[in-house]
């Protein structure tokens, strides 16, 4: 949404939408953004929420793909190690919706044609995390690392080969994910909290205890 290829820290809704980037994922999203508060008007009042990293029970993509990723030994600490990030429980993304609906029911409702970011409101290290989640799975934690300019021509050279050849899934390394998963990307919620009333009520911790006890139920029912 508002990718700019280095760190984002704090970064509230004043920062600029993505234009550029090494994939389409974060410019058409703020194509969409841009056509939804064009749209706001008096018989549609409309709301953007830029939910960061969504998770928790459920999610098909984020953490499951970690947890593959990393049992396959396929996944490595990219750069320092020492990057922050937010994610978002599911828990917190809905309570936002919510939120946000009421809001619009307001004549005068200051969120109308608006963009609000939404997370936990707690950025967590990244590669700590990931490794505290697999710890608690009994899976091995990641201690190889490669460097970020090293996962960037990796992840071109695997673009390059996806866009030649008829291969399946998606390459396991895009010059996106390498920037990503080597820098600070966390926001402030402070208009969010402002306008919607929104205050996260699943932290962090709490959504990783319920996210694992729903996996192991999951495997007990197996």
């Amino acid at each position: 949404m508002v990718y700019s290829g280095g760190d984002l820290r704090g970064v509230d809704e004043s920062a600029p939408l993505c234009t550029a980037a090494p994939c389409a994922y974060p410019t058409s999203k703020a194509a969409a953004e841009l056509l939804v508060r064009a749209a706001n008007s008096p018989q549609l009042r409309t709301v953007a929420l830029r939910p960061h990293l969504v998770w928790g029970p459920g999610d098909p993509h984020l953490v499951p793909r970690i947890i593959a990723l990393a049992r396959a030994e396929r996944l490595r600490i990219v750069g320092t190690g020492a990057n922050r990030m937010d994610l978002t429980h599911i828990d917190n993304v809905v309570a936002a919706h919510l939120l946000a609906e009421r809001a619009l029911a307001t004549p005068a409702a200051p969120a109308a044609g608006r963009a609000y970011f939404i997370t936990n409101g707690e950025p967590v290290a990244l590669w700590p995390w990931t490794n505290e989640l697999l710890r608690r799975l009994g899976a091995m934690p990641i201690q190889q690392h490669i460097s970020r300019r090293r996962a960037t021509v990796v992840g071109a050279v695997y673009e390059a080969l996806w866009s030649l050849f008829p291969l399946a899934g998606e390459p396991p390394m895009t010059r996106f994910a390498a920037k990503e998963l080597a820098t600070d990307h966390w926001f402030s919620i402070e208009a969010a909290r402002r306008d919607l009333g929104y205050s996260p009520q699943t932290t962090m911790v709490a959504g990783l205890e319920s996210y694992l006890a729903g996996l192991h139920a999951e495997a007990a029912g197996a």
